[in-house]
Formats: C-alpha cells, sequence, structure tokens
C-alpha cells in the first residue's frame, strides 16, 4: 500500500505501508518439533486463537502451505 507523509508545511513525499512481519517458531507437540513459520502480527493472535494445528490445517485449504 501506498501514502504520503505530510510535514508540518503540507509537503507530501511518497511512502509505503509494510506488513508487519516477523519469523515466529512455533511448537508442533503431536510431531515433537519446532516449526518457523513468518507470520504478520494479525497471524499471531489468530494462531493464539485457534491452535497451531488448526492454523496449519486452514492454511495448506486455502493454498497458503503446500
Amino acid at each position: 500500500m501506498v501514502g504520503n507523509n505530510v510535514s508540518h508545511a503540507n509537503n507530501k513525499n511518497k511512502r509505503r505501508f509494510h506488513i508487519n512481519l516477523h519469523d515466529k517458531k512455533f511448537y508442533l507437540p503431536e510431531e515433537d518439533r519446532h516449526i518457523t513459520l513468518r507470520v504478520s502480527a494479525h497471524g499471531m493472535r489468530i494462531i493464539n486463537k485457534i491452535g497451531i494445528e488448526e492454523a496449519l490445517t486452514r492454511a495448506i485449504r486455502n493454498g497458503y502451505i503446500k
């Protein structure tokens, strides 16, 4: 997404809005191992809410993970 930085003098410069991505390690208890996923802050909240197993199932079903 793009937008403008607007100064106090109302000068406008183009800027970009970047996604808030993080490399995060998650533990899979049924496989007894850790996996590293690159997820957004919103994605981490979803994983905390529904659990890593359900999140991986949905990601595979929707084609985000092969």
